[in-house]
């Protein structure tokens, strides 16, 4: 069996980037910790929330390189001096990557009652007709 990709077709050009975008995307699905919501606020924003219930904001960072967004977690170490009785409150370090699409920004971030929130905007394409010119040879 042939395994289809957008790089197959000879009707799809230039897409090389997209399908490797969704194939980072996949990677970095795995693992459920923090876990988060998407949220879509209008029709050209977004918010990403996490929750990050022990993580103060020194313990985070954003991060955006290459259309990618990365969100690390780590808390410094627990005084060895506290005693727990219970301990169920997760304070492993994390790192979240979302692959966003081009024209799409991070507007802001926000800790607000254990959630990071994490604003984005996408960019309205502008609609450009283009007439190409035949050259006679």
């Amino acid at each position: 069996m042939t395994k289809l990709t957008l790089t197959a077709h000879p009707m799809l050009l230039g897409f090389e980037q997209l399908e490797q975008m969704v194939e980072q995307a996949t990677k970095s699905g795995k693992d459920g910790y923090p876990p988060f919501n998407i949220e879509q606020v209008s029709d050209t924003t977004y918010r990403i929330s996490l929750a990050v219930a022990g993580f103060g904001e020194n313990d985070l960072a954003i991060t955006v390189e290459n259309n990618k967004l990365q969100i690390r977690g780590r808390q410094a170490p627990v005084d060895e001096a506290r005693i727990f009785l219970h301990r169920g409150i997760a304070g492993r370090q994390f790192q979240k990557n979302f692959v966003l699409a081009d024209g799409v920004e991070v507007t802001g971030a926000v800790t607000e009652n254990g959630l990071l929130h994490i604003d984005l905007t996408r960019a309205q394409p502008d609609h450009v007709v283009q007439t190409i010119q035949i050259n006679g040879g």
